[in-house]
Parts: C-alpha cells; sequence; structure tokens
C-alpha cells in the first residue's frame, strides 16, 4: 500500500507528529466531536485504520495528559502553547491514536469530508472497540 505523508504539531512544536495516510483515501474524513471538551479545543478527529503514526514529544514535561468521562483516552495537551494535536488509547495492550486535523502543517493542500459526532452515552465497551475498529492502530511516541 502507498502513503502519503501528512505533518502536524501542536504551534510551539513541543508535539510533532508524522501521519502515513494510505493514498487511495484522497479524501480525510473528519469528525467535529460535539463533547464540550472537543467544541472549547476546536478538535476535529480522523483516523484510518489502515493508517501509521509516530508521535514525538519534545520536552514531556511540557505535556499534559487529560483524561475525561470513562477515563479510556488521554488527550495530549501542550502546556505551553495548550494546543491538543492527539489522543491516545491503550486497547488490549495497543496503543490507537485520533489526530486533530486543525493541527496538520499544511492543511489548506488536503481534502476533507466533515461530520458531527457525538459519543455522549456510548458505553465504555462499545467505545473501545470503535476506537479499535477505527483509530490508528500503528502507533509509535518517542518521548
Amino acid at each position: 500500500m502507498d502513503f502519503q505523508s501528512i505533518k502536524g504539531s501542536c504551534h510551539c512544536r513541543n508535539i510533532q507528529f508524522e501521519l502515513d495516510w494510505p493514498e487511495s483515501e484522497a479524501v480525510i474524513p473528519v469528525r467535529k466531536c460535539g463533547c464540550d471538551y472537543c467544541s472549547k479545543h476546536e478538535g476535529a478527529w480522523t483516523s484510518h485504520p489502515e493508517a501509521q503514526l509516530v508521535v514525538r514529544i519534545g520536552d514531556s514535561s511540557a505535556v499534559s495528559e487529560y483524561r475525561f468521562a470513562t477515563g479510556t483516552a488521554d488527550f495530549l495537551v501542550c502546556a505551553c502553547c495548550g494546543v491538543v494535536p492527539v489522543v491516545l488509547s491503550e486497547i488490549n495492550e495497543k496503543l490507537h491514536a485520533v489526530v486533530n486535523v486543525n493541527s496538520f502543517d499544511d492543511a489548506d493542500s488536503l481534502s476533507y469530508s466533515c461530520s458531527a459526532t457525538d459519543f455522549d452515552g456510548e458505553e465504555e465497551v462499545a467505545r473501545l472497540q470503535r476506537r479499535e475498529r477505527n483509530w490508528i492502530p500503528d502507533v509509535q511516541l518517542r518521548k
């Protein structure tokens, strides 16, 4: 499979990522979550079950891992600039992720399809199963 490389980061570049996205998927699906947290942080998330992600953290002491609701995902928040570029979830001892398209470095050169989502009330088991099916399953976290 061929991939296109998409780079992204928080504003100050303390949290950076490289997303290898399947070239066969020219239009990137974006989920605008309606929860209060994502709305306040402009969360517009994407993932693909065949994508690969490398996350690099410059200064890990300047990154907060915020958990809420079910406590099954870590929102990586840069303590320097406040941007949330990546969310991680460990499922069956394997790291999965979604990325915030608002943190793509060259966002204007890509094509998107947006849809609103709301996962309030979703049971924890169903939530983890959905993430395991849909989130990026090949994640490397380098601190």
